[in-house]
């Protein structure tokens, strides 16, 4: 299968070693004086080791690669102790990788790994138990704002911009805006409407296929001008969905944004993908590369088809 995976650039790499106690799952080694990917089973994609590298030697890929496995990295991971134990799940839970998070906090559980600390609070292994809750987003808005303004982890090629993040929308923050708002007698056309995105990024391009915040979701495939043609494009499209957006006809490689979708058909298991085009005909082509994922994913998911005009207007909406 291709995912996303860590590539090495064994001239620039100076065999520093930086880069290995980076990579709590242990898929990095100095072997002859440079750093090697071990095993594509330990790779998470995610990317942490690549802003520890001060020559710039790692960076990410698309590839056929095997399937990361969670529970291989834990047997690998529990010799080395709690405190890299603890680390990794601090990686999967500040991705928001919900499943693989469940899925390491079981196989301590099953194996009855003894995660008591030496010192410090015994109940850090349960905060992060209370983040491996199914909807797979952060708790509050004050928590989803302290991820993305922590220290950049060197996610998707080492660009903050690519860095996966799942947000969740506090309403009772936005219903206490409107309020304050009202009682000011503030413009209504001055109010900063919330915005219904649930993760960064957007890009088909700079997308993780298997992030967390595609599984088993409703998604929106978005044509790049539709948000700036519908005023209403998030409350009435977004809202409660996972998205992508792409141009069919000035975007390049638009292979991997077949294998990608394919991806997220098969593997993520998405409920229902709405592709969303404006009127124009070049926009066709983002629905051709959905009926061929779907085909190559043997998947007969819901796809709804939805035409928007250049004035924003909605002309069309029926279910494939």
């Amino acid at each position: 299968m291709k995912r996303t995976i860590i590539r090495i650039d064994e001239e620039r790499c100076t065999g520093c070693g930086i880069c290995v106690p980076n990579c709590h799952e242990g898929a990095l080694q100095i072997i002859d004086g440079k750093a090697r990917l071990i095993s594509d089973l330990f790779c998470d994609g995610l990317g942490a080791c690549i802003g520890h590298c001060p020559e710039g030697a790692i960076t990410m890929e698309e590839r056929e690669a095997e399937p990361y496995d969670e529970i291989k990295v834990m047997e690998l991971m529990v010799p080395k102790g709690r405190n890299t134990i603890l680390a990794h799940l601090e990686h999967l839970r500040d991705h928001n990788e919900t499943e693989l998070l469940k899925q390491a906090i079981n196989y301590i559980r099953d194996n009855n790994i003894d995660m008591s600390p030496k010192e410090g609070t015994p109940q850090q292994i349960h905060r992060h138990e209370n983040h491996a809750h199914p909807s797979g987003s952060f708790d509050n808005l004050k928590e989803a704002r302290a991820a993305v303004s922590a220290p950049d982890s060197g996610c998707g090629g080492g660009c903050p911009g690519s860095k996966p993040m799942s947000f969740n929308i506090d309403l009772s923050k936005v219903n206490e805006a409107v309020a304050v708002s009202a009682a000011s007698e503030v413009r209504t056309d001055t109010f900063n409407a919330p915005s219904e995105l649930r993760q960064w990024p957007v890009q088909l391009h700079l997308l993780n296929p298997q992030a967390g915040y595609f599984k088993e979701a409703d998604v929106v495939l978005a044509a790049d001008c539709v948000a700036f043609s519908m005023g209403n494009f998030h409350n009435q499209y977004l809202k409660g969905k996972s998205l992508a957006i792409a141009c069919p006809k000035l975007d390049t490689n638009k292979e991997s944004y077949v294998e990608k979708l394919t991806a997220m058909i098969a593997h993520s298991n998405i409920k229902t993908l709405n592709v969303v085009m404006m009127e124009v005909p070049c926009c066709s082509g983002l629905l051709q590369m959905v009926q061929i994922a779907r085909r190559q994913a043997g998947r007969n998911i819901p796809v709804m088809k939805s035409i928007i005009g250049v004035q924003g207007n909605v002309l069309s909406e029926e279910w494939l």
